[in-house]
């Protein structure tokens, strides 16, 4: 009886239209590929990497030990322990100036974990998206896999890679939902002054748009720049703010999963339950480790933001010497961003064609074994992106084959 019930009726098939828009993490991608070279026994410099190159501080390692050997090893609320809450808390109102209740604050599963719960929490099919460009890769993806829509706004290197108040003005419309933020930026490195965001802030509240305010990047700051969250220009624009943070940037705990997310109650209660049906609670040991973080000795970052100051400046340096590149000094994070497309036209020993930054970035994995990501990842085709979180030997090594590649490129 029930094969005839079903005789004649066609079974759906095929992946979601969503999942089939997207790509995967271009980022995610190179470093995979460039992985499987190095197991190859293929000696290649790696500058596609987001992740410090140092080791998780000690005192945070001892904290994860003493979780497990205590027995810290179970479920906790799936939203995050109260203990880290409060630390994220006394974070906020230490090194912004921001008060908020345990109500507010969510703990995820990393960074992303907590913009994805964003998207699903905010974005309703026909909702639009303002993304400045260069973008981290994820942004965009996220909306669409959340049916909302993508709206992209260029911005340049003379405005310093910022969206300008009248660029957002002119952007957007009544389908407006959102508007990203990253400051300091991956890919671009530079990051977003007080008054620019103040003009940002006013548009918000004026035309009651949410604002994601990625700041996973905050603690990497250089030439005595001042961070500032725009959360923290007033209470209406608070209202309208998710801050998202974290400690796999600050404290080189990438792998251990934890990130945050801060703002208005009802948000974040939304954010809370859809996590609750899909991941749970973030890794219990993880948590423990984050709060010692958070709360314990922070000489590690001043020291990780020395090394990287000095890579930093030696990298854009070295950059701007090679013929046909040219590169801003970044404020911030750990990435350099060299427009390129001076390059494109010409061509490989080998015949083959560089006319984007795809094929450049395939060229110098190829033939000068320097993994870096294209900026089309980034939503801006011009240029390549540089990560300087790895040693000053392989900076300058890698660098060196750079400047001989770019030699070795016939113009056509």
């Amino acid at each position: 009886m029930r094969g005839n019930a079903q005789k004649g009726t066609a079974r759906p098939m095929g992946i979601a239209k969503r999942a089939q828009a997207i790509k995967p993490s271009p980022t995610l991608a190179t470093a995979a590929k460039a992985k499987a070279m190095k197991a190859q026994g293929i000696d290649v410099v790696d500058f596609g990497v987001g992740e410090p190159d140092f080791d998780t501080p000690e005192n945070v390692k001892q904290a994860g030990i003493r979780a497990i050997q205590s027995g810290f090893t179970k479920y906790t609320p799936a939203g995050g322990t109260d203990e880290l809450k409060e630390a994220v808390i006394e974070k906020f109102k230490k090194d912004n100036g921001l008060l908020y209740e345990k109500s507010q604050v969510l703990i995820s599963c990393g960074a992303k974990h907590s913009l994805y719960n964003i998207a699903e929490a905010l974005f309703d099919p026909g909702d639009e998206v303002i993304i400045p460009s260069p973008y981290w890769v994820s942004y965009p993806d996220q909306a669409l896999l959340n049916d909302a829509m993508p709206v992209i706004v260029e911005t340049t290197p003379e405005e310093g890679f910022k969206l300008s108040a009248k660029n957002l003005a002119q952007a957007i419309t009544k389908k407006t939902k959102a508007l990203i933020l990253n400051s300091p930026s991956n890919p671009t490195g530079q990051a977003y002054d007080r008054n620019t965001l103040e003009e940002i802030a006013a548009l918000a509240v004026q035309h009651g748009i949410y604002v994601v305010s990625d700041e996973i990047y905050e603690k990497l700051i250089y030439d005595g720049f001042s961070h500032v969250s725009i959360a923290s220009l007033g209470q209406k624009i608070k209202d309208l703010t998710l801050v998202v943070n974290g400690v796999s940037k600050s404290h080189s705990m990438t792998g251990w999963r934890i990130g945050y997310a801060a703002g208005p109650k009802d948000v974040i209660t939304a954010m809370a339950n859809i996590q609750s049906q899909s991941t749970s609670n973030p890794a219990s040991i993880s948590q423990k480790a984050a709060v010692e973080a958070l709360r314990g000795p922070q000489d590690f970052v001043r020291t990780m933001n020395v090394e990287f100051d000095k890579r930093r400046k030696y990298m854009v340096e070295r950059l701007n010497t090679i013929p046909g590149v040219t590169c801003l000094m970044p404020v911030g994070a750990f990435y350099a961003f060299p427009r390129v497309s001076a390059l494109y036209g010409r061509e490989t020993a080998a015949g083959k064609a560089v006319r984007n930054s795809s094929e450049l970035a395939a060229y110098l994995l190829e033939d000068a074994r320097v993994a870096l990501v294209s900026g089309d990842a980034f939503g801006a085709d011009a240029y390549i992106r540089l990560s300087y979180a790895t040693s000053m030997e392989s900076i300058k090594k890698g660098l060196d084959r750079i400047e001989e590649a770019v030699k070795n490129l016939k113009k056509l």
